[in-house]
């Protein structure tokens, strides 16, 4: 369940790059990779929930849950930003996508046993 996560979160990161890359430069983010983008993070998220509840101290996964949870919160917003076709909050960009890289070591680090 740990692997299937990690996976589903690094194609998570790779559409989210693309998207960053896109706002930060002035271009059109495509809602095609926004909607995968968060698919991914989403199916990640479920994927990481069920490893930590089936824990019995679930550690550096279930603060790494809590960190991308809330993150998902900050991505919502930004998504919303992407319907209403505003302004795109450049510093919320920049805090969603460190946000989600620190969730993403930890998961790393716990599968690699560090």
């Amino acid at each position: 369940m740990l692997l299937a996560a990690i996976c589903l979160f690094a194609a998570a990161a790779v559409a989210g790059t693309f998207l960053a890359i896109a706002i930060l430069t002035r271009r059109k983010a495509p809602m095609a990779v926004a909607l995968i983008h968060g698919a991914a993070g989403a199916g990640g998220l479920g994927c990481l929930a069920l490893f930590v509840l089936l824990e019995e101290d679930p550690g550096r996964p279930g603060l790494s849950l809590l960190i991308l949870t809330v993150n998902a919160l900050l991505g919502f917003y930004l998504f919303s930003h992407h319907l209403r076709k505003k302004a795109w909050p450049k510093s919320f960009i920049v805090v969603h996508g460190l946000a989600a890289v620190t969730g993403f070591l930890l998961l790393l680090l716990t599968f690699f046993g560090f």
